[in-house]
């Protein structure tokens, strides 16, 4: 029977309703999700499902779900995904102690990703709400441990629906946890290929290639003898024979383990390089750092100073003012600063509307962040809309607004207590800005050329001229975005 605390609930919804405008019935389905969703869908909610499989915008859902979070009625965690296996390698609580590293055990691989790559954002229903058995780690069953726990089911083998677990349940030949002190035995059917034993808690794991056997008594199993010490898997032999095979696995550390077998075929042993995974739809770590809802209501949040993040692509859009020292000596310095004050929110405005952020600023100039390289061009254009609207309905000094932008690699950090980027890509997005006149954008040729600029900017006069960017060998490929043709 559901578990539900209904007087803390109601209080948290309550904040929520409270938090902002929402559409109509969203936050009756979000309740009812909370309330009746099954186990893994509450306890590894996934913001863009929700908003497929209950018609709500995507961008709504995600910020519906950022202030549950800060609520408390649910927790947000930065899950690890392996990129060719679904596993979930390692949970986060907080920003600052996520680690772009990876070990997956299954695969016997390790890497590097960043934070929009495999890297997604889920959301926990808290325990003291609604009590889950995956709240309780230590009590599940050794299935719900591997197939509602640990694997995501959503990452699919390449160009087709087929999902990997449906794929990895066929090879599967036993499960089992491993109590300290105890030999644990396995009895299973093995053929030719590989045979591979991982914990998928600790991704401690081993693989065994599997040779066809010569036995003259087919009938009797192999025994394969393996310790587990708490931290690796051991075993005497280098390979195991097809057939009837019995597995005695000893743990000698202090704490229970477990081991998931896999008997992989000889076509997939044979592959040079693993296939990466397509997974549904999923909130990247990228995707949660360019959205302002997430930056206002987890002011807090890090990354590690010492080592930064990854981000494999991110728009960064730079704007600044024409002609301030003259606006601010016709105003004085206190009324310009308002009016400045006003264009900041406008612009941050406009930015959220299209999933960004506005990372800093810099005098009366503005950095803004977006993970979608159209959103940034949106927005930019928006921008100019709204100054032009903002000095019509002021009989004051015009705002004149310039942008530059460009996409590319970055890392995050923590600045001045401020996630920010550093990199060349922000060198870059504020150089191409500073070739910008009164109304115009400048694009770098990387983001010009993305799917999806040219539509957007069709009816707009566009100049292309070569320019010299700092740390970029020779002249780079600029393009001009001024008023409607």
């Amino acid at each position: 029977m559901t578990s539900i605390d209904e007087r803390l609930l109601e209080s948290k919804m309550t904040q929520i309703e409270q938090a902002r405008a929402w559409s109509p019935r969203v936050i009756s389905k979000f309740e009812t999700l909370i309330r009746s969703g099954d186990e893994v869908s509450i306890f590894r909610a996934n913001p863009l499902a929700f908003a497929r499989d209950r018609g709500v915008a995507e961008q709504e859902a995600i910020d519906l779900f950022l202030h549950a979070a800060r609520a408390g009625l649910v927790d947000l965690h930065w899950d690890i995904l392996c990129p060719h296996s679904g596993l979930v390698l390692e949970s986060f609580g907080k920003l600052r102690a996520l680690r772009s590293h990876f070990v997956c055990g299954l695969c016997d691989i390790d890497g590097q990703t960043d934070l929009d790559d495999f890297i997604q954002a889920s959301f926990s229903v808290s325990p003291q709400v609604r009590r889950l058995a995956l709240h309780d780690v230590d009590n599940l069953s050794i299935e719900d441990l591997h197939w509602k726990l640990k694997f995501a089911d959503s990452g699919r083998l390449p160009g087709g629906q087929t999902r990997f677990v449906d794929v990895l349940r066929t090879l599967v030949r036993g499960m089992t946890y491993l109590p300290p002190g105890v030999t644990t035995t396995l009895q299973t059917e093995i053929k030719s290929g590989a045979l591979s034993g991982v914990n998928v808690q600790t991704q401690a794991g081993f693989t065994l290639p599997v040779v066809e056997s010569s036995a003259p008594s087919p009938g009797t199993p192999t025994i394969i003898r393996i310790t587990y010490d708490g931290q690796r898997f051991t075993s005497p032999v280098s390979a195991v024979p097809s057939g009837r095979a019995v597995f005695e696995i000893s743990n000698t550390g202090a704490k229970r383990g477990s081991v998931l077998l896999i008997n992989w075929p000889p076509e997939i042993v044979a592959m040079p390089e693993k296939p990466t995974l397509e997974f549904d739809p999923y909130v990247s770590g990228g995707m949660l750092l360019t959205r302002q809802t997430f930056r206002k209501l987890f002011r807090s949040e890090r990354v590690d100073e010492e080592e930064g993040l990854g981000v494999r692509q991110v728009t960064l859009l730079f704007t600044d003012l024409k002609g301030s020292t003259a606006l601010y000596e016709h105003l004085g310095d206190l009324n310009a600063y308002a009016l400045v004050r006003e264009h900041f929110a406008l612009l941050d405005a406009v930015a959220q509307r299209h999933a960004g952020a506005i990372v800093k600023t810099i005098g009366d100039a503005v950095m803004a962040a977006f993970s979608r390289p159209v959103d940034a061009v949106a927005a930019a254009l928006q921008m100019l809309q709204g100054i032009d609207q903002f000095n019509s309905e002021r009989d004051q000094p015009a705002i004149i607004l310039k942008m530059g932008a460009h996409c590319g690699p970055s890392i995050a950090v923590t600045l001045n207590e401020n996630l920010d980027y550093f990199g060349q890509t922000v060198n870059i997005a504020a150089r191409v800005q500073s070739f910008a006149n009164a109304g115009e954008i400048c694009l770098t040729e990387a983001l010009y050329t993305t799917p999806g600029v040219r539509e957007l900017v069709i009816g707009h006069d566009v100049e292309e001229f070569d320019a010299p960017l700092r740390g970029v060998e020779g002249s780079a490929r600029v393009y001009r975005i001024t008023g409607r043709s």
